[in-house]
């Protein structure tokens, strides 16, 4: 039980899109992979609807429909982008299943996505993962070795207390 309050608190954030995880790094957006919005990695899809990766509260829902802020239990700010320089789709090729203020839990389905039609008309399927407030400097994060995620199953970002 002693050694329980010495154990740093630890968040796992999981996979939010079946697909293949890459570092943010390759992120072919100086955005993203100069890690201007913060630390995270990135999933380039296979299949399925974009899932919550955290337990937590929808914070933000883009008006064109290509990303969700999520607020994860711990205060951790989560930023899922579902392709690049779609905000130009004006919404087309996406559907959102739940709302600002929802409460949500791992795996839930957040976004419906036309895999197809986002390939046809955007610059990139790749989906970044992006801890907001990641700069605040009280967490360390550590990006998972496995190379496939599966929603609600994979665990791509691990965050503990420094």
């Amino acid at each position: 039980m002693l050694l329980n309050m010495f154990k740093k608190a630890k968040l796992q954030i999981y996979t939010p899109v079946q697909g293949r995880i890459v570092p943010l790094e390759e992120v072919p957006d100086p955005v993203f992979n100069q890690k201007m919005m913060g630390e995270g990695a990135a999933v380039i899809p296979a299949k399925g609807d974009i899932c919550a990766p955290v337990a937590g509260t929808i914070i933000q829902i883009a008006p064109t429909k290509h990303a969700v802020g999520i607020l994860a239990e711990d205060g951790t700010e989560i930023l899922i982008h579902v392709g690049l320089e779609t905000v130009a789709l004006k919404g087309n090729g996406f559907n959102v299943v739940t709302g600002e203020g929802d409460k949500v839990s791992v795996g839930q389905s957040l976004i419906e996505v036309d895999w197809e039609y986002i390939s046809a008309h955007a610059k990139s399927i790749i989906t970044p993962i992006v801890i907001t407030n990641s700069q605040q400097g009280n967490k360390q994060y550590a990006v998972t070795g496995e190379k496939e995620g599966i929603p609600g199953k994979t665990v791509i970002i691990t965050a503990s207390v420094k």
